[in-house]
């Protein structure tokens, strides 16, 4: 197959996979993704099949769905590719960038090593900022069974990436303990930009939130 039929594939078995998927990490987080990055690889100059699949594929065995299995979704994505006769050389790429990918604890670097990789991770962050990244936090805090907030737990800024795999605590944490801090993790000119509103945003948000909890507005 060429590069076009293996994206269609691809496409069609990740829309299978995850249409309906309850907690934010649906089809259309996989679709808006794939958008941003593809944006951001224009922008950036990157290899945009490696940046496609890799977007495409990347939530395809979350660890957060696979008992906490952090090679879940590097296997899933080069078993996928492999039955696509993808060459290795990207395969590796692919796989690469999806193991590299995760948010893994405030405490924790997450480098990426190509441009590639990059142009994915941003455009993942992105999702989770803004408008949208509010309604997913809630949504997966639903499907967790998470509290919306209680001032009783303070944020943790997670050490390891073992302590954030076991965190539990309300929704309106999450916005400390990550969400807050993915404008100053972006790697590239495109995503710092497009970050800077969404950022601003979940700011807002937080200060009505709180307002409206203590009664003030």
């Amino acid at each position: 197959m060429n590069e076009r039929e293996i994206l269609q594939t691809t496409t069609k078995y990740v829309r299978g996979l995850l249409s309906g998927e309850g907690s934010g990490h649906d089809w259309f987080h996989v679709e808006r993704v794939r958008n941003t990055a593809l944006h951001i690889a224009r922008e950036e100059r990157a290899d945009m099949f490696v940046v496609e699949l890799a977007a495409l594929l990347h939530d395809v065995a979350d660890w957060k769905f696979a008992g906490g299995d952090h090679d879940a979704g590097p296997q899933a994505a080069k078993k996928w590719l492999d039955s696509q006769s993808v060459s290795k050389e990207v395969t590796d790429h692919v796989a690469g960038i999806i193991a590299d990918l995760s948010f893994k604890g405030a405490g924790v670097d997450t480098p990426m090593r190509t441009i590639e990789g990059q142009c994915v991770q941003d455009a993942d962050r992105l999702d989770a900022l803004g408008a949208i990244g509010i309604a997913r936090a809630f949504a997966y805090g639903g499907h967790k069974g998470r509290a919306l907030y209680d001032p009783a737990i303070p944020p943790q800024p997670h050490a390891s990436f073992e302590a954030y795999k076991k965190n539990a605590g309300p929704t309106i944490n999450h916005f400390y303990e990550k969400l807050l801090l993915l404008r100053d993790r972006m790697s590239t000119a495109t995503g710092k930009r497009l970050a800077a509103d969404r950022h601003a945003y979940l700011k807002r948000y937080l200060e009505q939130f709180l307002a409206e909890w203590d009664g003030e507005r």
